[in-house]
């Protein structure tokens, strides 16, 4: 390595002089540059700095393919040269370039010169040929000029390829032929070929990194040649031998040229396991064979093929072509297949069966007819001799496998019936198959946990044998609506296959019988699919019966057994009201649903989704939308109302009944009759008498009795009720209540009316007295003075003028009586009433006021003329005049 190393310093030390005159104009160098790099070994380059002192070693770095070698690898020589050690890798051709820092101006604008590298052209070493072979074929009737060889070449690049040489060396330097090629595979051809004599080849594997040799072939001639399959192969079928063929063939070669050996295989038609004749008795030069231990009446294809007859050399030709034939027929040697079907018969306690058969497994020939004899244990006590019936069969040799149907008969559930059958063909008959049905109450027991799973793509039973060691065989049946088939298997099974052709997506009922000496016994059954898909439909959803408000029930049919495809293992019910969608799983048995919790008045989408192992498939949507109301829910709130109302009217009116005098006070109050009051009648000029009032005077004046001094308390409660406003009618009141104007009274200014109708009094042609009782202690709301005073009978003049009423006394009379019969002659206020009356005394006076504005005004003519109210002013009654309880003042004598 150090002498290596010491080498390459002395090439570049040599060429550095040469460089200026090479004229790169490169600063920098690099070494060696090699032509091909051998992957998987370390490559050493150096870089030197030539021509300048603007660089030093320090400042070089390397780079692979743009990536910065780590310094890791470098080796400074000294400060104008830098090494670098990398791994080759890849088999792509890459750049390794040496570069200089920009450690002045100068460097960074000559960059181009700061850098030079080595292309990395990669490639492997070449590896020996490995498995050389040759062959020469025959061509005629003699062996081809042409030799072919062929090997396995190693490891190359597309950048490195890899020569080979193929060498072919006759006799002892007799003659040696070559031919090169970059394949795995190349001809060498002879001026004749060399039978008989010895042979050396090889072949030389040469590239860029070195030249490598395989192993050389030392063989004869003979042992690279392949002839033709044996020629004009012939079968012959021999009737008197049904179980064995006879077979011709032709030499495909002179013996002169070359010795063979054959091999023989045969099998069935239809079949690929072939079966090889021992090459013991075919390694004689022979050109025919007998096959024997065949069965009869079937087709065999038979192949022939040979070689060089020394052990161990030349090529097997090809297989010759098939030559098929038929073994004759013979006697069926074995059962056929008896087996039955039963089913229930309309009558009662009765059976259906139908008894079927397939050919003998051994039939030996085509079957021509069934004889069947069908026994019963009557028919055996009395020994007669039951007559075969026979039955032809029709079926073409295509439909040999096929299912006959023998007998069909009625059989009661307390009968026994044994049947017996044999097959004949044209040579013979078979032996006899017997099955027996037993009574339906004393057939044997089923076998034990029966189970059933799908595997390589057949369906596999497992079972347990009956507690019965009677058992003789097992039969396996499945059926799947019209398909029926079955098999049987020997005492000792305990798991099997199913070997007939079952189809993807079809349910079997599947059922294993024990057979007791041919005695059926009970089955065990299973359902199962050899593989599941997703149903082909789904079941449609529909309502069932009316909607309600917040539920719906929803109902769908099966899906046909022919449609499912697999186990149904749910279903689940989608619904979706807008953006919300719901789902709900039922069992596969299940065929309704109801919906609940919905929103009434609300569409709703619902489908069904029917789910297998295999997939699962959507029905079609179906809509509907929720009642606004639920069943019921309408009568309900009309029957709920009716009651309400009913106990609401009946309530009222009990409380109107047992509260009818709160009512009526409440509703209807008490109104003061001025026609029962006795200040009606009373004058100044004439004593206080109850009369009866004069017809054409209207009666409506109610008196009033009330003490000074309760009244001052009442006028005191009042005064914070009443506004303040109200003091202007407070005279009024009593000028119309109280007082009485004479028809023909002169015109005189009302005290009450003096400042508001002062103006109007002026315009006015005639005036009308009115007389009204006033309290001296603040009747009303008005102060009260300082010292206790007598209730005064005043006299004041109107100026509003005369009604028509006034005017015409008869139309007053009139008026009058409807007046009287509206208020009754009653007293509102008495001195007894107590401060009841006297709470009451404020609402009295505002309704007064009320029919004031209402009721026209009155002329009172039951009253005296020019009654004047006499008011002392000392505070001592008039001379002349009498205390009045009822006015609550004096009246003039």
């Amino acid at each position: 390595m150090v002498s290596a190393r010491v080498l390459q310093l002395l090439v570049l030390a040599c060429l550095a002089p040469a460089l200026p005159a090479i004229g790169t104009g490169n600063y920098l160098v690099t070494a060696p540059q090699t032509e091909v790099v051998e992957i998987g070994k370390n490559f050493t380059a150096t870089c030197m700095i030539i021509n300048t002192t603007e660089a030093t070693a320090d400042e070089l770095y390397w780079t692979l393919s743009a990536t910065t070698i780590p310094k890791e690898q470098y080796t400074k020589i000294n400060g104008s040269a830098l090494n670098v050690t990398i791994l080759i890798t890849g088999e792509e051709r890459e750049w390794l370039l040496c570069r200089c820092n920009d450690v002045s101006t100068y460097v960074a604008l000559n960059k181009g010169k700061f850098m030079h590298g080595i292309l990395l052209t990669k490639g492997y070493q070449p590896e020996k040929p490995e498995n050389l072979s040759c062959m020469a074929v025959q061509n005629g009737s003699r062996i081809s000029k042409i030799i072919s060889c062929e090997w396995e070449p190693g490891r190359q690049t597309r950048d490195v390829p890899t020569i080979y040489t193929l060498h072919v060396k006759i006799g002892i330097a007799l003659s040696h032929l070559t031919n090169t090629t970059v394949k795995n595979s190349t001809q060498v051809q002879f001026e004749v070929y060399p039978h008989h004599m010895p042979l050396e080849i090889w072949v030389e594997a040469e590239n860029k990194l070195g030249t490598v040799a395989s192993e050389p072939l030392h063989k004869d001639a003979c042992f690279f040649v392949k002839t033709n399959p044996p020629s004009d192969v012939k079968v012959i079928s021999e009737k008197s031998f049904p179980t064995s063929l006879l077979i011709n063939w032709t030499h495909p070669i002179a013996k002169e040229y070359l010795k063979l050996t054959y091999e023989i295989r045969f099998c069935q038609s239809g079949s690929q396991s072939w079966i090889y004749v021992p090459r013991v008795d075919t390694a004689k030069d022979i050109q025919s064979f007998r096959l024997q231990n065949l069965r009869p009446h079937t087709v065999y294809v038979t192949q022939v093929r040979c070689k060089n007859e020394r052990e161990g050399q030349g090529y097997w030709s090809n297989w010759s072509t098939n030559a098929t034939k038929r073994t004759p027929e013979d006697r069926p040697t074995s059962k056929p297949d008896l087996w039955r079907i039963i089913a229930e018969d309309d009558g009662i306690n009765k059976r259906q069966v139908r008894f079927i058969c397939k050919d003998p497994v051994l039939a030996n020939g085509r079957i021509t007819r069934f004889d069947i004899k069908i026994q019963t244990p009557k028919d055996k006590v009395k020994n007669d001799s039951m007559e075969w019936e026979s039955i032809p069969v029709n079926t073409s040799e295509a439909d040999s496998s096929k299912i006959t149907t023998l007998k069909e008969i009625h059989l009661a559930d307390k009968e026994t019936v044994r049947v017996h059958v044999t097959a004949i063909n044209s040579v013979g008959k078979s032996p006899e198959a017997l099955l027996g049905i037993r009574e339906k109450a004393h057939e044997h027991g089923p076998v034990k946990e029966l189970k059933v799973w799908s595997h390589g793509g057949q369906l596999w039973l497992e079972w347990k044998p009956p507690n019965s060691t009677a058992v003789s065989e097992y039969v396996v049946e499945w059926v799947s609506g019209d398909q029926f088939d079955w098999q049987r298997e020997n005492k000792s099974t305990r798991h099997t296959a199913i070997k007939g052709k079952l189809d993807k997506f079809v349910c079997y009922n599947l059922s294993v019988y024990p057979i007791y000496s041919g005695w059926t016994g009970r089955p065990a059954s299973v359902q199962a699919f050899l593989e599941q898909g997703a149903p082909l439909e789904a079941p449609s959803v529909t309502l069932n019966g009316k909607l309600g408000r917040n539920e719906a029930e929803l109902v769908w049919t099966e899906i046909p057994q022919h449609r499912r495809q697999g186990f149904i293992t749910n279903y689940t019910i989608f619904y979706t009201s807008g953006t919300e969608t719901y789902n709900v799983t039922v069992p596969s048995n299940a065929t309704s649903y109801t919906l609940t919790s919905l929103s009434g008045n609300t569409k709703y989408d619902t489908w069904l989704m029917a789910s297998t192992i295999g997939g699962s498939v959507n029905s079609s949507n179906h809509s509907f939308t929720t009642l606004k109301y639920a069943p019921g829910e309408i009568e309900f709130i009309v029957v709920g109302v009716s009651f309400g109302f009913l106990f609401f009217v009946i309530m009222t009116m009990l409380l109107c009944f047992y509260q009818k005098d709160v009512l009526k006070e409440s509703c209807w109050p008490q109104i003061p009759n001025p026609g029962e009051s006795t200040i009606g009648n009373w004058s100044p000029d004439y004593p206080l008498k109850a009369e009866t009032p004069k017809e054409n005077c209207l009666s409506g004046i109610s008196v009033l009795d009330m003490d000074v001094c309760d009244g001052k308390s009442v006028f005191e409660e009042e005064k914070t009720g009443l506004p303040l406003k109200k003091d202007k009618y407070l005279s009024e009141e009593h000028s119309s209540g109280i007082g009485g104007s004479s028809c023909m009274s002169s015109p005189r200014q009302s005290v009450s009316d003096s400042d508001e109708g002062g103006d109007i009094a002026d315009t006015t042609a005639s005036t009308v007295q009115y007389s009204s009782v006033v309290a001296s202690n603040a009747y009303k709301g008005q102060n009260p003075s300082s010292q206790p005073q007598q209730a005064i009978f005043s006299r004041s003049e109107s100026t509003q003028p005369l009604l028509d009423s006034e005017e015409n006394p008869d139309m007053l009379v009139q008026e009058g009586s409807r007046q009287s019969k509206r208020f009754p002659r009653q007293s509102c206020f008495t001195q007894s009433a107590g401060n009841q009356d006297s709470a009451n005394l404020a609402d009295f006076n505002q309704l007064e006021m009320e029919q004031q504005e209402v009721l026209e005004p009155l002329d009172f003519c039951s009253l005296e003329e020019d009654s004047e109210q006499i008011t002392p002013t000392d505070g001592q009654p008039a001379p002349g005049s009498s205390y009045m309880p009822q006015l609550g003042g004096y009246r003039p004598q």
